[in-house]
């Protein structure tokens, strides 16, 4: 089930999902206009947070920013025809490969025997889909290169295009006035990709970017808000396990044998993991 909350004076998010892999959606309410961040991954999806907003006098977004081209961050662009749709140009780029493809159950295995889909993702998709399957591809009407900046009226909006290792394409968005970064996914794995992995030049260079934002809270896409004390955890675990991957050669019994030396005490699930991403993209 979802819920909603809200932050500062203008910042409201929806919840995730992990079944149907349904991402947070958020939504910035300006004195003059609204901006959502990312269309869901369904038109249910998107139509179920438009409501909810309703419920607590909140108008139906102007504009919608796309984080990744990522199908459950896009595929409920289409129940959103009123608000102009912004994205980084190799999003858009992205999403018209999805143009021809079928979403039949047949047609999403044979992609996924074929590399081109992922087991994850194809499970999501049946998922969310279970009832009917009218999936609409539709394109941003705007792009953007680098950096773009939306005054909503009292409260605005930075989108930035910053890559990282998930998804080539990712923005991210900074909200000024709250204090808050949207992440999306930039930060996670890469995952369409024979092994889920992360690179270590390409996640040192992303975290350099991400750290020259004043914010004191993050918004992860598959988990919700994150304090600046956690965010700043997670920056130093992903720092010292991609230089240790350096060091030792991608070698993962020395990188964990270092990493556990460092941190002196047992490691969590999620750092194994890390370094196991970390390997794979070696």
């Amino acid at each position: 089930m979802h819920s909603i909350y809200k932050i500062g004076k203008s910042f409201w998010y929806m919840t995730p999902i992990s079944l149907t892999d349904r991402p947070v959606l958020a939504m910035v309410v300006g004195e003059n206009k609204t901006l959502m961040i990312d269309a869901g991954n369904s038109e249910d999806h998107a139509n179920y947070f438009l409501n909810e907003m309703k419920k607590r006098e909140i108008s139906n977004p102007e504009i919608v920013v796309l984080t990744h081209w990522h199908w459950d961050h896009i595929f409920g662009l289409s129940a959103l025809t009123n608000a102009v749709s912004i994205a980084s140009s190799e999003t858009k780029r992205e999403i018209e490969k999805l143009l021809p493809f079928s979403w039949t159950d047949e047609a999403i295995d044979e992609r996924v025997k074929e590399g081109i889909e992922i087991e994850f993702c194809a499970k999501a998709i049946k998922e969310e889909f279970k009832k009917h399957r009218d999936i609409k591809i539709t394109l941003p009407d705007m792009t953007i290169e680098k950096r773009a900046e939306i005054d909503l009226g009292g409260v605005s909006c930075i989108v930035q295009h910053v890559g990282g290792d998930h998804a080539a394409d990712s923005v991210i968005v900074y909200i000024k006035e709250e204090k808050v970064l949207f992440l999306a996914d930039c930060i996670y794995a890469k995952m369409y990709a024979p092994k889920v992995h992360y690179t270590v030049q390409e996640t040192l260079r992303l975290l350099n970017v991400l750290e020259s934002f004043a914010a004191e809270t993050y918004i992860l896409s598959h988990q919700g808000p994150i304090s600046k004390e956690e965010f700043n955890k997670e920056v130093a675990m992903l720092r010292t396990i991609a230089k240790l991957t350096d060091l030792c050669e991608g070698n993962e019994q020395k990188i964990t044998k270092e990493y556990e030396h460092q941190v002196n005490r047992e490691l969590t699930e999620d750092e194994i993991e890390t370094i196991t991403y970390f390997v794979n993209g070696f």
